[in-house]
């Protein structure tokens, strides 16, 4: 029987990508097209699809969000106790996936993950909305849990705990950066031949760009 998704497709036509498009610099780049995201109103721009790997080489995905970008890496911001923080203890490999339906565009990064410097977790964490400072605290991420109800009065009690008082960084929680040595820039094209040009890492240090084939 043929599946009622198997019709569902849109032919991409918005934009071409050339290698004269190209910044020299995969970190360049992506700033580019998260800036061209913002200024379109994509809905959630930072949004991205982060996957790690456990023991077994099961690999595990969720969406979370980035929060910068620097000279060498993407950062983002976790529960180091959670499912992800402990596959990073064990193997401290990522992959992320950023993809702007509008813009018909996805970005792969490949790479090594490392904790920021405490105190760069200390200045984002002081930055957060109160509230989610108090939620950090208060979920043991990744746990199980016996009910709702027990999270929020647990976030209650944590309210009355720092009622009046600074809000400080769980020890439990804080920063990654994913250090990439491969990204990939995706850009929609008609009859299914997009344009891919992978940025790579090779032996001297210096950023390889190649065309890789739809």
């Amino acid at each position: 029987m043929k599946s009622k998704f198997a019709d569902i497709r849109n032919d991409y036509n918005r934009h071409a990508l050339t290698r004269d498009h190209l910044k020299p610099l995969p970190l360049l780049q992506l700033r580019k097209w998260l800036d061209e995201a913002l200024e379109t109103g994509q809905a959630e721009p930072t949004a991205m699809s982060l996957a790690s790997v456990d023991v077994t080489g099961q690999p595990s995905q969720r969406v979370v969000l980035m929060k910068g970008i620097t000279d060498r890496g993407i950062t983002f911001f976790t529960n180091y106790l959670s499912r992800k923080g402990a596959h990073f203890q064990e193997n401290p490999k990522a992959s992320a996936v950023f993809f702007w339906p509008s813009l018909e565009r996805q970005v792969r990064l490949e790479g090594l993950v490392e904790k920021l410097p405490a105190h760069e977790s200390d200045e984002y964490f002081n930055n957060r909305p109160r509230d989610s400072q108090i939620g950090a605290w208060a979920s043991p991420q990744s746990e199980r849990v016996t009910s709702r109800e027990m999270l929020e009065n647990l976030f209650e009690e944590l309210t009355l705990k720092f009622e009046n008082k600074k809000v400080t960084r769980p020890p439990h929680w804080g920063g990654y950066l994913l250090v990439p040595h491969r990204v990939e820039f995706w850009q929609g094209r008609p009859h299914r031949m997009h344009d891919r040009f992978e940025y790579s890492l090779n032996s001297n240090n210096v950023w390889d760009i190649s065309r890789l084939a739809p």
